[in-house]
């Protein structure tokens, strides 16, 4: 099995298995194949031992991949929250930072909470 950025790449067609690596998408992987003149019909095992370590070389010199990528990501979001800023606020509340609606539609962002208005209603003392 290769590994590639400390991953392990599956062993599908190239184009497909070099994006289970975190920061390369279907595109950056055809350019990164198209520039090494390798071909993205390939199978990942059948990779000789000279283009792995061309695609290693490539992907680790000019691209943030896995960890480096997730912690700039991360200290992104803390710069954000620290200088309070509207969309840093909203990622510290869990809610869409990107102008979406929240009247409806924002179940990803805050999971399956329903807040509607008879929900978690006691029942009332007496019936009428």
């Amino acid at each position: 099995m290769i590994r590639i950025a400390g991953v392990n790449i599956p062993n599908k067609r190239v184009v497909f298995a070099l994006p289970v690596i975190y920061g390369i998408g279907r595109a950056r992987a055809l350019k990164v194949l198209q520039l090494l003149h390798i071909d993205p019909e390939k199978k990942a095992e059948e990779l000789t031992a000279q283009e792995v370590n061309a695609l290693k070389e490539v992907i680790e010199k000019n691209y943030r991949v896995e960890g480096e990528l997730r912690r700039e990501i991360m200290l992104n979001v803390k710069r954000l929250k620290d200088i309070n800023s509207y969309r840093g606020i909203r990622h510290s509340r869990g809610l869409p930072v990107r102008g979406q609606r929240t009247r409806t539609n924002s179940r990803t962002r805050r999971g399956n909470v329903r807040r509607t208005m008879g929900s978690g209603r006691r029942p009332s003392a007496e019936k009428t």
